[in-house]
């Protein structure tokens, strides 16, 4: 049993961006000189032979680092951006080419102009657009006479059909959110996409929306930014930077489930080193589902609501294309595939015209496909075809969509089951019962990440931080 002048342990379930941050910034208050809390050691285990979960870089068709999940972070919020820089990332830091995006509805139409993800904030940019019907932009253009809303029921699909018809909807909104998510926005939380949730509460939509991008700060500032040697360069730096502050990280190491130790949590481990271990706190930040049985003998009812997270599966294939008429897209960054057009391909990056490092040698290019979404038919489980079927399906959409023929001359599948959490509505009430049953009969346990306040990397380090600062004000009432 610890004393109260004792060392406090904390351990950190999951190696993601999350974890590691979480990880970090308890390691970092405690080196503070204005820090009055107890001694702190932690120890980060993952389950994966490395770190970085979802962010993994690698090389591809000769090129050193290409992406295989996320390949930016906004830099328009401070979270990430101000984590690069204290890693001393800073000049590793690019930025995306010029470009735009476009949206796969019959055919490839640009994205207009003046959208909100997705939500218009104009009528002039949908008027002009082919992308839309005549009659959906009627209806869009009646949004600001509209009387209020019913109830939205907190279904992002609920609001913008009341507000803009179902074309908006399905054209704009859902592909610009749905590629965020992974989601299906007539089932996914209005309130999880803070965006959005603050349009909802005037009596127009569009007449918020305009008024919020008047009042925003104008910056010609790029909306994203990474590392030039890839994400995996930030996961690596954490790593690197924990390691020096004294904390502990052990890989190929999985968590069986965690118990009472008189006042301390005991964890159970399948590892080559160890066991079990003892902590004070520990700090979940491996996706829900996946998390619940480690509290089954804890905490059933809470293990019960981790278990009923749903997640969505995705495949990201990565292509080098050898097409000598691939100049004809010049300028597009890469298109979304609207969901009535949708076969498997939901998105489609043009690596090498987004980034200016991907470009290879030979002038071919790299393409980033991303299949997969939350509601496909459950006979398309893309995940389980082999590669070679993949990227089969891969060329011949991509090659419709684009009127181009493709021919692979290398290529790479990643999958990634169950990645994207989703966010059904009323989230937030499902995120407060998990949270203050924790506090409740299990202090000292914390829950963050992605399967909780969000996703991207911006909004896991922002909620690792706030996570980290948590879990030291709970050891320093233990200290008391």
């Amino acid at each position: 049993m610890s004393s109260a002048t004792d060392p406090k342990h904390v351990v950190v379930i999951g190696a993601g961006i999350t974890g590691l941050t979480a990880a970090y910034r308890l390691l970092k208050l405690a080196s503070a000189s204005d820090y009055s809390g107890p001694a702190l050691t932690v120890t980060v285990v993952e389950s994966s032979a490395s770190v970085g979960g979802k962010i993994r870089t690698s090389p591809f068709a000769g090129i050193a680092a290409i992406d295989e999940g996320p390949d930016a972070y906004l830099a328009r919020v401070p979270h990430a951006v101000a984590l690069a820089r204290e890693l001393n990332l800073g000049g590793d830091i690019t930025h995306p080419t010029a470009g735009h995006a476009a949206v796969m509805h019959k055919k490839l139409h640009p994205i207009p102009e003046g959208l909100m993800l997705g939500v218009p904030t104009g009528v002039m940019s949908l008027a002009t657009s082919s992308l839309m019907s005549w009659h959906g932009k009627i209806r869009a253009a009646l949004e600001p006479i509209l009387p209020s809303s019913g109830d939205h029921k907190d279904a992002i699909g609920n609001l913008i059909r009341q507000r803009f018809g179902k074309e908006v909807q399905q054209l704009l909104v859902d592909p610009l959110v749905g590629s965020i998510y992974a989601a299906d926005t007539n089932n996914f939380s209005l309130e999880m996409v803070p965006q959005l949730a603050a349009l909802a509460g005037g009596r127009s939509v569009l007449l918020t929306a305009r008024k919020q991008m008047a009042n925003a700060p104008k910056s010609a500032a790029p909306i994203f930014e990474t590392p030039r040697s890839g994400l995996a360069t930030m996961t690596q730096s954490l790593n690197d930077a924990i390691l020096a502050l004294g904390g502990h990280i052990a890989t190929s190491t999985t968590v069986q489930g965690i118990t009472r130790a008189n006042t301390r949590y005991l964890i159970e481990m399948s590892s080559d080193t160890a066991s079990s271990i003892t902590a004070d706190s520990v700090i979940i930040a491996s996706p829900a589902r996946a998390s619940a049985h480690l509290l089954n003998s804890l905490n059933a009812d809470v293990a019960t609501l981790l278990g009923s997270t749903e997640h969505a599966s995705v495949v990201m294939a990565t292509i080098k294309t050898v097409e000598t008429d691939l100049p004809k897209l010049a300028g597009l960054s890469g298109y979304l595939v609207a969901k009535p057009d949708q076969d498997r391909v939901t998105a489609a990056s043009f690596g090498s015209n987004k980034w200016s490092h991907w470009k290879p040698s030979d002038g071919s290019m790299i393409l980033r496909v991303s299949l997969g979404r939350d509601g496909a038919p459950i006979q398309d489980l893309i995940h389980e075809w082999d590669d070679e079927r993949i990227v089969r399906q891969v060329v011949d959409e991509v090659s419709r969509h684009t009127q181009t023929s493709l021919t692979p001359d290398s290529f790479r599948v990643t999958r990634w089951p169950e990645a994207f959490p989703q966010y059904r509505p009323g989230h937030m009430k499902h995120v407060e019962s998990v949270e203050s049953a924790l506090t409740q009969h299990n202090p000292g346990i914390f829950v963050t990440g992605a399967s909780w306040r969000g996703i991207g990397i911006p909004a896991c380090v922002n909620q690792a931080e706030k996570t980290a600062q948590s879990t030291a004000e709970f050891l320093s009432h233990l200290q008391d």
